[in-house]
């Protein structure tokens, strides 16, 4: 039995590349024994602020409610990811860059003591023996591209939380003339790496 976290971060629903190809991809990763656990970033997601910052810094015990409160998310979050055999993020790029709820989840789960630490070495992560697939689409940039900054940021981010079995699934430029073709190629790439 596995645990499957699906993180969503496209801003679209209906017509998302993403989140078909997020949607295929658990479906075909997934048993009737399985678990899946969906999180959409565009739903109640709230940004770091100083006053989320100090609470979710604060011990669970001394937390006030209203710090509770901006907490919670964040510790479900949390919560979700050290339960995760297996994390499905689908991400799109937004100006070469990661969506603003992407990149919001980020900074709430980097969590000092729970997702890392700092060693005399240097940071590292707790987050272990889990295995990630990122479904990056983009409308014109290049995956992997000197304009991609949201494929090298993502994956060392999931590496500094401790997770580096990570897969890349890449559907770009999708907008172009050819952008059905790269949509299949990436259909085709999930089910060689679920066959």
């Amino acid at each position: 039995m596995k645990n499957i976290l699906k993180i969503n971060s496209s801003v679209r629903y209906n017509d998302s590349v993403s989140r078909q190809l997020t949607d295929k991809l658990v479906q075909k990763i997934c048993n009737n024994a399985d678990t899946v656990v969906k999180r959409d970033l565009n739903t109640d997601m709230f940004f770091l602020t100083e006053r989320s910052l100090q609470a979710v810094a604060q011990e669970v015990h001394e937390r006030n409610n209203e710090q509770k409160e901006l907490a919670n998310m964040a510790d479900e979050m949390i919560g979700e990811l050290q339960q995760a055999d297996i994390i499905v993020i689908g991400a799109p790029v937004y100006n070469f860059s990661a969506s603003a709820s992407l990149k919001a989840w980020a900074d709430l789960v980097a969590r000092v003591g729970t997702t890392f630490n700092y060693l005399e070495t240097g940071p590292v992560g707790l987050l272990k023996n889990k295995k990630a697939y990122i479904v990056a689409v983009s409308g014109g940039t290049e995956i992997g591209g000197e304009a991609d900054f949201m494929t090298p940021w993502l994956k060392f981010f999931l590496g500094f939380i401790g997770i580096n079995d990570v897969e890349v699934i890449i559907a770009d430029g999708i907008m172009g003339q050819d952008g059905e073709e790269k949509i299949q190629a990436a259909h085709k790439k999930i089910d060689l790496l679920t066959a």
